[in-house]
């Protein structure tokens, strides 16, 4: 509906952010390569800073300043502390603590029992990502983990996340997002999406088997994959890999301070 704000319920990825040790690169960076702009929203007191990036003047994503360059995937909850019990109670970590995050909300960093980082988010005056799935927009949060079926049932303990036969084995869904959405932001989802199989508009996460370490990636939406490569490397940016798909047209990249993302076109069949 105009107008009105994205909101996240509980267990649904809400919000992504990266650490840089150098802000003024990362911000030429990723304001080159996606047309963000910036605006400090540092909390009161803490020890380095904290960038909001927008687009088209809605919260995107943010930049904060660390030496562990990465990109972090948010998962929005109504209550950080009993979250965070629930991780544990699942078999994950709890790495940090629930806190407040300023006036934005408060978190916690966990991380699910193959070792894949994530954050917990309870929103205050933030309740996440207010443009997704355009170019120079997050478009999708997907986990590599090495054990499936591990995987599976952790998210689906701690969030109540389920893998369904009739989408994949590529996909998490959370029941009765869809709903949210139509009654929300996206009157219309279900009628868009009426040739997909039952349950695709409750589709929250990716998920794909992975040989490497357990992590979260981040997809980015773009307009033109081999343009957007392009713009990487002249900004400084480093390219690992391109693969198209029958849906998509992607890479693997990374910033100048080497947190990797993945950029993706969307190019479906004919």
């Amino acid at each position: 509906m105009p107008g009105e704000q994205r909101t996240y319920p509980t267990g649904v990825p809400c919000w992504v952010d990266v650490t840089a040790s150098d802000l003024d690169e990362a911000t030429r960076f990723y304001g080159g390569l996606f047309g963000w702009e910036f605006h400090d929203a540092t909390p009161s007191g803490a020890s380095g800073a904290y960038l909001i990036a927008t687009l088209d003047g809605e919260d995107a994503a943010a930049l904060a300043s660390g030496d562990d360059a990465r990109w972090m995937s948010y998962i929005a909850c109504e209550d950080a502390d009993a979250a965070a019990d629930a991780v544990l109670r699942a078999g994950g970590a709890v790495l940090e603590a629930p806190g407040d995050a300023g006036p934005g909300g408060r978190m916690a960093t966990c991380a699910d029992p193959q070792g894949a980082v994530f954050r917990l988010w309870q929103p205050h005056r933030r309740p996440g990502a207010q443009i997704v799935n355009v170019p120079g927009a997050w478009n999708f949060s997907d986990l590599h983990a090495p054990d499936p079926a591990a995987a599976q049932r952790f998210y689906r303990e701690a969030f109540g996340w389920q893998v369904d036969a009739d989408l994949g084995a590529g996909m998490f869904r959370l029941p009765g997002y869809g709903d949210h959405l139509a009654a929300t932001i996206d009157p219309d989802i279900h009628e868009r999406q009426a040739f997909a199989p039952p349950g695709f508009a409750d589709v929250i996460a990716g998920f794909t088997p992975s040989d490497e370490n357990a992590r979260w990636w981040i997809r980015f939406t773009v307009g033109d994959r081999d343009a957007s490569v392009a713009d990487v490397e002249r900004l400084g940016g480093h390219v690992f890999s391109a693969t198209d798909t029958a849906w998509t047209r992607e890479a693997v990249v990374a910033d100048p301070g080497g947190a990797r993302f993945i950029l993706s076109q969307y190019t479906p069949p004919e």
